[in-house]
C-alpha cells in the first residue's frame, strides 16, 4: 500500500495524499472536523446537505450537475459523521484522473476549485442561505432521522448509547435532533456556515495517481485569503464504569433488542488498542467469534449478536435481536463469554482466525480509491498513520496475554431492552 504524505497548508488546515497508478479515478474529500455540540450538531448537519445543491458560480443543483458532467461525469457527495466527540462535515468530489484528461486538463485542480466554491463561496443572498434548498434538504434530513428511527437496530443502538453517555457529549447524535432541525432557518444557518469555516480543523484527502500538486495550489489559494481561528478537538474517555444503568422500551416492535455497552478503558491513541480491536473481535466481529458461535449458533439465544470497539470512545458495544422471553438468558450468556475470555478461555483457532479476518478486511481497503481513502481517514484523529501492511502486522504481533489483558479492562456501564413487552424483568 502507497504511503501518505501530508502537508500543513495554513492554519488548522491539512493536505494530505496518496499516490497509486492502479486506478483511473481520483478522489478528493474536504473533512471539517468541529467539537460535536447538541447546540450546532442539527444545524451542522443541515448545512452539509444544502452545501452540496449549489453555490455562488452555479446558483442552482442544474447548473452544478452540468458542471460535474463537463469534468467527465464528476460525482459531488457529502456526509455528517461522528467520530469520537468530534462531529465531521465531509465533501468528497471523484472522478478522472488528471492523466485521462484531454488536451492537458486537470480534472484534479478543476474538482479542488469546485470544492472551495461549495464550501466557501456558497449560493447566499443577504446573509441567508435559499430558503427553497434549506426546507428540501430539512425534509430530506428529517426523513433520514424517521428510517433510522423505524430501522430499530440503529434505533436500539442510539438509544443504548444516549443512556451510557447522557452526562457526555458522546451522547449527542450526529444528525442532533429533530426538534433542533426544524428550528433552524436559512438566516440562522448563514451563521453556522461562518462558525464552520473559521472553527473547523480541516482535513483534505486525496487519493489518486497524478501529482496533486495542482490540487494544493488552489486550497493554499483559498485559506490564504482566511482568517481562521481553529477548535481544539478532544474525546473525554471514561475508563470505569459506575453503577450499572438499565433502561427498557417498550414499542410496537416483534423481536426484542437488547444492547450492552461496556467501558474498554483503552482509545487513541493508546497502542493497546490493536489488542482490544482484536478482543471484540474475537468475542462478536466475525463469524467464528464467540457470540455467535456459543450464544447464537449452539444455544439459539438469538437472531443475532455482534460487538463493536469504538476505538475513539473507548466503548465495546454488543447488540442483538432476541425473543422477548429469552431478553435475560441472553444477557447471561453473553456475559459468561466476556468472562471467559477474562479467565483466558481462548483457543489458538480462534485468535487466528480472527487475526485472519482482520487482515482479510484490512487488505480489501486496498482495492479502490474510496477503500484506501477511507482507510487513512480512519486515522486522521490517531499519533500517525500506517499503512495497511503495518497494521496487519501489528495485529499479528498481538498475544492472547494482551488479548486477556483487554477483556479484563472490560466494565458493563449499560443495559438497553427495546421489547413489545411492557415489563421485562432484570
Amino acid at each position: 500500500m502507497s504511503s501518505i504524505n501530508r502537508l500543513n497548508i495554513a492554519e488548522g488546515v491539512y493536505f494530505n495524499s496518496v499516490r497509486d497508478s492502479r486506478f483511473k479515478t481520483m478522489k478528493l474529500s474536504a473533512n471539517l472536523f468541529v467539537p460535536l455540540s447538541a447546540e450546532t450538531a442539527s444545524a451542522n448537519a443541515l448545512l452539509a446537505g444544502v452545501l452540496s445543491r449549489s453555490c455562488k458560480a452555479y446558483p442552482d443543483f442544474t447548473a452544478l450537475s452540468r458542471k460535474l458532467s463537463a469534468l467527465y461525469g464528476a460525482e459531488l457527495s457529502v456526509s455528517t459523521t461522528k467520530v469520537g466527540e468530534n462531529q465531521v462535515i465531509s465533501v468528497s468530489a471523484s472522478g478522472l484522473d488528471d492523466r485521462y484528461a484531454l488536451d492537458g486538463d486537470s480534472i484534479a485542480a478543476e474538482l479542488s476549485a469546485l470544492l472551495c466554491g461549495v464550501i466557501f463561496e456558497p449560493n447566499v443572498k443577504d446573509d441567508a442561505f435559499v430558503s427553497e434548498e434549506v426546507e428540501q434538504e430539512r425534509r430530506q434530513l428529517l426523513d433520514v432521522i424517521d428510517s433510522e428511527y423505524n430501522e430499530k437496530r440503529i434505533y436500539a443502538n442510539g438509544r443504548m448509547i444516549e443512556i451510557m453517555c447522557a452526562d457526555e457529549v458522546f451522547g449527542v447524535k450526529r444528525y442532533g435532533t429533530a426538534e433542533k432541525i426544524k428550528e433552524t432557518t436559512a438566516q440562522s444557518l448563514y451563521l453556522t456556515w461562518q462558525n464552520l469555516l473559521k472553527t473547523a480543523v480541516i482535513e483534505i484527502m486525496y487519493i489518486g495517481d497524478s501529482a496533486p500538486d495542482k490540487a494544493v495550489e488552489v486550497f493554499t489559494e483559498t485559506f490564504s485569503k482566511m482568517n481562521r481561528q481553529p477548535a481544539k478537538l478532544h474525546t473525554e474517555v471514561i475508563r470505569e464504569a459506575g453503577e450499572i444503568k438499565r433502561e427498557t422500551e417498550a414499542v410496537d416492535v416483534s423481536q426484542a433488542k437488547l444492547v450492552m455497552g461496556f467501558r474498554a478503558g483503552v482509545a487513541v491513541p493508546e497502542k493497546e488498542i490493536t489488542a482490544t480491536a482484536l478482543m471484540c473481535a474475537i468475542l462478536g466481529g466475525t463469524a467464528t467469534s464467540k457470540l455467535f458461535c456459543n450464544v447464537r449458533e449452539k444455544q439459539s439465544l438469538c437472531y443475532y449478536c455482534a460487538a463493536r470497539y469504538d476505538k475513539h470512545k473507548g466503548v465495546v458495544v454488543i447488540d442483538s435481536g432476541v425473543e422477548t422471553e429469552n431478553v435475560e438468558k441472553l444477557e447471561r450468556g453473553i456475559l459468561k463469554e466476556v468472562e471467559d475470555m477474562k479467565d483466558g478461555v481462548i483457543s489458538d483457532f480462534e485468535i487466528d482466525s480472527t487475526k485472519m479476518a482482520m487482515i482479510n478486511v484490512y487488505q480489501s481497503s486496498n482495492d479502490t480509491v474510496s477503500g484506501i481513502e477511507a482507510w487513512y481517514s480512519s486515522q486522521l484523529l490517531q499519533d500517525g498513520f500506517k499503512t495497511i501492511e503495518e497494521a496487519c502486522a501489528k495485529i499479528n504481533a498481538v498475544t492472547k496475554e494482551e488479548i486477556v489483558a483487554a477483556a479484563n479492562k472490560l466494565q458493563l456501564d449499560t443495559v438497553y431492552v427495546l421489547t413489545n413487552q411492557q415489563e421485562v424483568k432484570s
